[in-house]
């Protein structure tokens, strides 16, 4: 564990592989400003039960690990989760998270890596992650961004890519009200 977040397109694919891991069949994802502003990751995987939320943004945290034989048979792309303390660093997040169809998701925000609200919402199934204001907390790391075109860029081969790979998951990108997706 100890993702770096390097660029806006490090947290799209984090967050992607992590709903990829968690069985999803569709993934949504909104992005502006090139990813710096705003992004939104929905799908509708397995979730993460209430109790599991607040050590999902802990480091070193995995929840694939129940017993020292998983460790010979992880075929995953990689720990779920093990990149959210790391966005939650660099950035406010929003989560909210169902493990069924009662329609109660488990809610969680962070600001600079310190939760700051807890409670719980509407949602079926599923995990949706909204992180705002990348590297406010980190001003010199905004120094090695690029222009917002050439992030939006970056992120639309990403899911393009994730598309080819997946064809079994249904994906949706919007890119400043842009839509593309794929079934």
């Amino acid at each position: 564990a100890g993702e770096v977040i390097e660029r806006p397109v490090s947290v799209v694919k984090e967050l992607v592989d992590n709903a990829v891991d968690a069985g999803a069949s569709d993934v949504r994802i909104d992005v502006d400003g090139g990813g710096l502003r705003r992004r939104r990751v929905a799908d509708d995987g397995c979730g993460i039960p209430a109790e599991q939320l607040e050590l999902a943004f802990q480091r070193h945290a995995t929840s694939k690990i129940g017993d020292v034989s998983d460790l010979l048979e992880i075929a995953t792309l990689g720990f779920r989760g093990e990149a959210l303390p790391s966005i939650g660093a660099v950035a406010e997040v929003d989560i909210a998270s169902s493990t069924d169809e009662s329609g109660h998701a488990a809610t969680l925000s962070l600001r600079a890596g310190k939760i700051e609200k807890r409670g719980g919402r509407g949602r079926p199934r599923g995990t949706t992650v909204w992180v705002r204001n990348l590297f406010q907390p980190l001003p010199a790391r905004l120094k090695f961004t690029r222009n917002p075109r050439t992030e939006s860029a970056a992120i639309g081969q990403l899911i393009r890519r994730y598309a080819i790979a997946r064809p079994d998951i249904r994906s949706a990108l919007n890119l400043a009200g842009h839509t593309s997706s794929k079934t």
